[in-house]
């Protein structure tokens, strides 16, 4: 019987990071996927990371609130530095600030507008090795296999709005002829997974974890169908939320699965798996939300498609009811009813032709034709006046009508909403437009509308932990050998947001402290 100090259920950026600590401080470890591929929601996503130091902890008390443990957000600010610094030390991994990337609540007590936000360098894709083909795929592949960051996106997102937009298009094409090179999520996990296999660990893939093993009401090891795998330390529990999980998600939450980005699976084996021997759970009624389209392919979720002006978001009243530029969280919040108490679906994100011309939208590029299929689905709208679009997503007319003129006369600031006065809403405005740059008219025909739905990132409730990531019972009480990091415990954010990253940074900060826990080296 194969036996390990320490197996973690789950190859993304949490349990990798977990495994490779263990590794470098003497203990033997075992990665198991239950997909046949590694990397889960970290290969698919923006691959930042939001990992600051003690100087942020004001801010991160404003966005977690009173139901995250003081002790829980000191640990993360306290190791999140050192975390980073020892991936970069153990992978070909390299990290860099993402310019201007603002905190998610910069005017908040302790935020920063320009932002705390870390991302991975671009990794050369032959670093990957012989993982590469094992390597689950982004969530939308940059066209014609161009090396996009986090950076980069802000000025895509442009079109040829801008002349910076145009040479960072001209800049990726030339690069992607000389060389494959990873970024974002990819770069992340195909990194993280580069350095496991210099430090000989495995990672096994089509292995979904079955049933924990007990003995004396401690953790022992885990049950993978009829394989037993015992772990001499402990288990740590990181493989993802329930995102794809209906019965989990309508259980406790309004919204299905269908809306989702996370990795297909995330279906809450860990959660359950905790939650059957006595765990508490906390935050199972959010995820990282963020309005979506649901497309006929999929989820689009988005993010600078609500910040460029010539755009704006209304219920089925015909109204708008939120700054459509708000942080993603916060903006499905509002529509779910959370913030006024009252829904507003469904939603509609409209615009003009004007904006059609100008901007990325959902990855199509500027004037380029939307699919046939999206206004067959009924997912997308167009009309040569309000009106007639009122008409076709059925919302009174005299009401879009007059929420557009009322829109077009803001110039300088959004009396009704604030659009544009943080710094967050700007750093995807448009700079050229002035003076807001996050503010312009729709007016020039034919025009849009597309479907929004609360969609997600995946979802941030799960198994109750400590500073040290050990999974806890109702009591406080730990659960002897269980540990859980990532998705599949409750959020060190709580209920907010703090930055981009803010859910790569603190997975891998207490899968490293699991780790260093197991490894009996926390005082």
């Amino acid at each position: 019987m194969e036996e390990f100090d320490v197996v973690i259920v789950g190859s993304g950026a949490a349990g990798m990071t977990a495994a490779l600590t263990a590794a470098h401080h003497g203990l033997t470890s075992l990665v198991v996927e239950k997909a046949d591929v590694y990397g889960g929601s970290t290969a698919r996503s923006g691959g930042g990371v939001w990992a600051p130091g003690p100087e942020a902890a004001e801010y991160l008390e404003h966005v977690s609130g009173a139901e995250v443990a003081p002790e829980r957000r000191h640990a993360l600010l306290e190791h999140g530095p050192a975390m980073l610094a020892f991936v970069e030390d153990h992978t070909p991994l390299e990290f860099a600030r993402v310019p201007g990337y603002p905190d998610y609540h910069p005017e908040a007590a302790g935020g920063r507008a320009d932002g705390r936000t870390r991302e991975p360098r671009p990794l050369d894709a032959r670093k990957a090795g012989p993982d590469l083909a094992a390597l689950a795929a982004p969530y939308r592949a940059a066209p014609s296999g161009m090396a996009v960051t986090a950076a980069d996106y802000r000025w895509l997102s442009l079109g040829l709005r801008h002349p910076r937009s145009v040479l960072t298009i001209a800049r990726l094409a030339a690069d992607r002829l000389r060389r494959r090179r990873l970024t974002m999520g990819q770069a992340l996990a195909a990194g993280l997974r580069a350095g496991l296999r210099t430090a000989g660990v495995e990672v096994r893939l089509g292995t979904p974890m079955t049933g924990l093993l007990t003995e004396n009401d401690r953790v022992t090891g885990i049950r993978c169908g009829d394989l037993v795998i015992p772990a001499r330390r402990g288990v740590l529990l990181a493989g993802g939320g329930f995102e794809r999980n209906e019965r989990m998600r309508r259980e406790h939450q309004e919204v299905g699965s269908a809306w989702t980005v996370g990795a297909t699976g995330n279906t809450g084996d860990g959660i359950r798996a905790g939650a059957e021997l006595g765990a508490a759970l906390d935050l199972m009624d959010e995820a990282w939300w963020g309005p979506s389209i649901p497309l006929t392919g999929g989820a689009y979720f988005c993010l600078a498609e609500r910040n460029l002006p010539g755009s704006l978001i209304v219920d089925g009243t015909g109204r708008r009811f939120a700054n459509e530029a708000a942080p993603y969280v916060d903006a499905v919040h509002v529509m779910l009813g959370r913030v006024d108490g009252v829904k507003h679906l469904p939603a509609w994100l409209v615009t003009d032709q004007a904006y059609r011309d100008r901007y990325l939208f959902a990855g199509r590029g500027p004037r380029t034709p939307l699919p046939r299929r999206w206004f067959d689905a009924g997912v997308a709208h167009r009309a040569g006046t309000l009106a007639g679009l009122a008409e076709r997503i059925g919302v009174p007319p005299e009401a879009l009508t007059a929420t557009v003129e009322r829109f077009n006369g803001f110039t300088d600031r959004d009396e009704d909403f604030g659009r544009g006065d943080s710094a967050y809403d700007r750093y995807y405005g448009d700079p050229r437009q002035r003076p807001n740059p996050c503010l312009g008219p729709l007016h020039k025909p034919p025009f849009y509308a597309f479907a929004l739905v609360p969609g997600d990132l995946g979802t941030k409730g799960g198994l109750r932990t400590d500073e040290r990531a050990r999974v806890l019972r109702p009591g406080g009480a730990a659960i002897p050998g269980l540990y859980a990091a990532g998705n599949t415990g409750a959020s060190v954010m709580g209920r907010g947001y703090a930055g981009a990253g803010a859910t790569l940074g603190p997975a891998m900060t207490f899968g490293y402290l699991a780790a260093l826990d197991l490894a009996g080296l926390l005082p």
